[in-house]
């Protein structure tokens, strides 16, 4: 997403949207660095998983590019990087999306960090104002968007972040001892029959 809006917010496709372009390239950054130590330490599977996201990623955004820098001048081509911004911040803002299916589920909050949650909504709120003041649907669009499920996602965690420390029956960690226990008293019978059968010899031992 973020590659997106830089492009977006270049001179030569958004005039005056200097803003965009630089806080989106630091992000853009920082974000390469992320993917790239996931693909130096994540397993065999998920590394390969990852670089073929990454290849499908990068091709998609150098399509764009492409055809914004020679098919398209002036206003088509602000329209054509506008709307690719938008479909990929919305993408972007909606991956959380499963996040909050685990924990209306689980009712535990434990896979939903609130500081991630709070400044997703932040980050939102304050890009929605800066576009309607700036008169900027490609802003202002996506992050109206964002506001509003960051918003979704603090009213999650203040509904479950204490399930936890009360016990509840549906989260995450008091399954774990359940499933445990199943798989100690039922793929391991040898087990259990020999412990049974030692206990009398050793009581007739000792008498």
């Amino acid at each position: 997403m973020l590659i997106y809006e830089n492009r977006y917010g270049l001179p030569f496709v958004s005039p005056h949207n200097l803003l965009v372009s630089t806080i989106n390239f630091t992000g853009a950054t920082i974000e390469s660095i992320y993917v790239l130590v996931y693909i130096v330490f994540a397993p065999k599977k998920m590394r390969k998983k990852m670089l073929i996201l990454l290849s499908m990623v990068l091709t998609v955004f150098s399509t764009v590019a492409l055809v914004s820098l020679f098919a398209l001048h002036g206003n088509g081509r602000k329209l054509f990087c506008g709307f690719a911004a938008t479909i990929f911040s919305i993408c972007m803002y909606a991956s959380p999306l499963s996040i909050m299916r685990v924990v209306i589920t689980t009712k535990s909050v434990e896979f939903m960090p609130f500081f991630l949650s709070l400044f997703t909504f932040l980050c939102g709120t304050f890009w929605f104002i800066y576009g309607l003041l700036g008169h900027d649907p490609f802003v202002a669009v996506p992050n109206g968007f964002g506001c509003g499920l960051g918003t979704l996602q603090l009213i999650l965690y203040a509904i479950y972040r204490n399930h936890n420390k009360s016990g509840g029956a549906n989260s995450i960690t008091d399954n774990k001892p359940v499933e445990m226990d199943f798989e100690m008293d039922f793929q391991k019978p040898g087990q259990v029959n020999n412990n049974s059968a030692e206990a009398p010899s050793q009581q007739n031992g000792q008498a």
